[in-house]
């Protein structure tokens, strides 16, 4: 196996829509593999195949629930539907809904995202599964999902959070191509 780049925010490649996946592969099944072991190494709970600069439908999830369920799987071709997000109020989010991104390494936010969420995807083996989520494991595809179509959580932010996330990122000197980091080596989560 092998512990992929990750892109940070600005390559071209995180902010294009994803192409299909289609037959399944050996040199699919490869790059899963590849993509659990960069998650894992992170660490993550999610990668799609942009951040490791594969233009390419497909995410790797991890996660366990409050109950010890350990959720880990890949999203090939998927597709999601999200029950509609509370309005946001004129309070702040509360600290429960801040959210990171191994393409914006160390930076957290605040977002307001759907509670519930169904997504339909094929496995590794190319069958189609279908997946109920709520709660964390629910950002989670969405967040992932949001990486097929180009659209990074900071993209998403309000205003304000948008303002110092961009800030943050100048400064660092992202947001222009050619930026990645490689988890195990580069120590850019802290």
């Amino acid at each position: 196996m092998t512990i992929l780049p990750i892109r940070i925010y600005g390559e071209p490649v995180l902010h294009e829509v994803a192409e299909p996946v289609g037959e399944i592969t050996e040199e699919i099944r490869t790059l899963v593999s590849d993509m659990y072991e960069t998650m894992d190494l992170a660490p993550g709970v999610g990668l799609a195949g942009p951040q490791v600069g594969v233009n390419k439908r497909l995410f790797t999830y991890s996660w366990e629930d409050e109950d010890g369920t350990k959720l880990r799987g890949v999203a090939i071709d998927p597709e999601l539907w999200i029950s509609p997000a509370e309005p946001e109020s004129l309070e702040e989010l509360d600290y429960d809904e801040e959210e990171g991104c191994l393409s914006v390494p160390g930076e957290r936010y605040t977002l307001r995202r759907a509670e519930h969420a169904l997504l339909r995807a094929r496995d590794i083996d190319g069958k189609p599964y279908e997946l109920e989520a709520s709660g964390w494991f629910a950002r989670i595809l969405q967040h992932e999902f949001d990486h097929l179509n180009g659209i990074l959580y900071v993209d998403r932010l309000g205003l304000t959070s948008w303002k110092q996330a961009f800030k943050v990122m100048k400064k660092k000197g992202w947001n222009t191509p050619g930026q990645s980091w490689l988890p195990g080596v580069d120590n850019l989560e802290g």
